[in-house]
């Protein structure tokens, strides 16, 4: 066991957001989160231009980390970095980074998987869950379903065996001509709809097994606008329409009734009373809202991370490594990025 490990400096690079933390026992004393706001006008990450990014703003960052916490380089007892999953480039600047800086100071050094960064970080807030529990994890690249029984100890019980749930978000938003990244706008605007106004299909609801879908539904929306003339560039785009809302409302309730019925299943399954759903579609107010109320009616507790968390962060991979450090792991210098890592 490595006693002497307290204060870690945490690093995520995995896609566009780069993001440095240092954390002091687990408790969180910077996180700082720049994200590229270059790719908004492709409507989708262009990897050339995340790693670029990177590589300018890693050192800014790093060093705006450390004064926000009030400590130095020298204080620092060991630096964790995300290895993967994610694009190979933008995980490359933070990895190597990570690595050069522990290296260089002489202590230890810590690969994160990003998927265990989002599961740990429910676990940046007082309120912990207690194991075993299951974990939703949503984001734009995820949607994987998962029983912890112990810490740093996973069962994949379910995937996506499409598209995953942010990947949907955004898709039908580009089909709406209503802007990128989809899952913040789409959230906005199924504030003022009905989400029983269209019913869309629920993919694999009530199938036997724990996995997900998503595209289905994505071409039932597409159908729904060509039918009736809403595509953009078919008549008048939909983004005019006054169904908008009820169109963003009713696809957001279908992926939300998926996701909390999967997950309903399978608390009722293993008998566990802790759910953490995290990821970058745990931030939906929709999703939340519906969990709530399976946790009130199953007599479970639900535990999502706080904003700021739910996206990619560098203070969720520092309390992983943190977790791992402890235990008396590290990583080889040889470590290389891995972009299609899996977590079990």
């Amino acid at each position: 066991m490595h006693h002497n490990i307290n204060i870690i400096l945490g690093i995520e690079t995995s896609c566009d957001e780069t993001s440095v933390a240092v954390l002091n026992n687990g408790t969180v004393c910077s996180n700082i989160i720049s994200s590229q706001v270059v790719h908004k006008e492709y409507g989708g990450v262009v990897p050339e231009l995340a790693s670029r990014a990177h590589l300018k703003m890693i050192v800014p960052i790093m060093n705006a980390a450390l004064a926000q916490a009030g400590f130095s380089l020298e204080d620092i007892d060991a630096v964790a970095a995300v290895y993967g999953p994610g694009l190979v480039g933008a995980l490359l600047v933070g990895l190597n980074f990570g690595k050069s800086l522990a290296w260089s100071r002489r202590i230890p050094f810590i690969g994160v998987n990003h998927m265990e960064g989002h599961v740990y970080s429910i676990f940046l807030e007082d309120e912990k869950p207690e194991y075993p529990f299951i974990c939703l994890t949503v984001s734009g690249g995820h949607t994987d379903l998962l029983y912890i029984k112990e810490p740093l100890t996973y069962e994949r019980l379910g995937r996506t065996r499409d598209d995953a749930a942010g990947e949907a978000f955004d898709k039908v938003a580009k089909m709406l001509g209503i802007g990128y990244p989809g899952g913040p706008v789409i959230d906005k605007l199924a504030k003022d709809g009905n989400p029983f106004a269209i019913n869309f299909p629920r993919s694999y609801a009530r199938a036997e097994h724990y996995d997900f879908s998503f595209s289905g539904l994505k071409t039932a929306v597409l159908y729904y606008l060509r039918d009736r003339n809403l595509l953009a560039g078919n008549g008048a785009p939909v983004a005019k329409s006054p169904e908008l809302n009820d169109i963003c409302a009713s696809f957001q309730q279908a992926v939300v009734d998926t996701l909390v019925e999967k997950t309903r299943r399978a608390v009722a399954d293993y008998g566990v009373k802790h759910v953490g759903v995290v990821g970058g579609v745990s931030a939906n107010s929709r999703l939340r809202e519906v969990f709530q109320n399976m946790a009130s009616g199953n007599n479970s507790n639900v535990y999502f991370p706080r904003l700021e968390y739910c996206t990619d962060n560098a203070a969720m991979a520092a309390y992983a490594g943190w977790l791992r450090l402890i235990d008396g792991e590290t990583s080889p210098a040889s470590l290389a990025a891995v972009p299609n890592l899996n977590i079990a």
